[in-house]
């Protein structure tokens, strides 16, 4: 069994640890999206709170990045997510009266990117 040198010895843990490091940001992401029983109401009442409260609601309007697909679950998904991000990223900033929950995967798709 080949012996390895002391350097690749560290280099290799350094990089392990870097990749880690790496891994443990990526994964620790998450996104603010719409309950899949939200009604149409409190859908419709979560953009409005959003766009309300500074979120830059062009992109989900006819024309904007994210408009399509143009249905209430996704354009609130959007505005909830952009609000979450923007307010502490705390757990009531996600709450939308128990509307809102999280993903950890990101819900960004084609040119409609969610804010991380």
């Amino acid at each position: 069994m080949a012996k390895i040198s002391s350097p690749l010895t560290l280099l290799f843990i350094f990089l392990s640890s870097i990749m880690i490091n790496h891994h443990h940001v990526v994964s620790s992401k998450k996104w603010c999206v719409a309950t899949l029983n939200a009604t149409n109401t409190q859908l419709q009442g979560n953009i409005n709170f959003g766009c309300n409260a500074g979120v830059d609601c062009r992109p989900i309007q006819p024309g904007g990045s994210c408009f399509i697909p143009n249905t209430l679950v996704n354009h609130a998904s959007f505005v909830m997510n952009a609000y979450y991000q923007s307010h502490g990223r705390t757990k009531k900033a996600c709450s939308f009266k128990n509307t809102g929950t999280f993903a950890a995967t990101d819900p960004s798709f084609g040119k409609c990117v969610y804010a991380s």
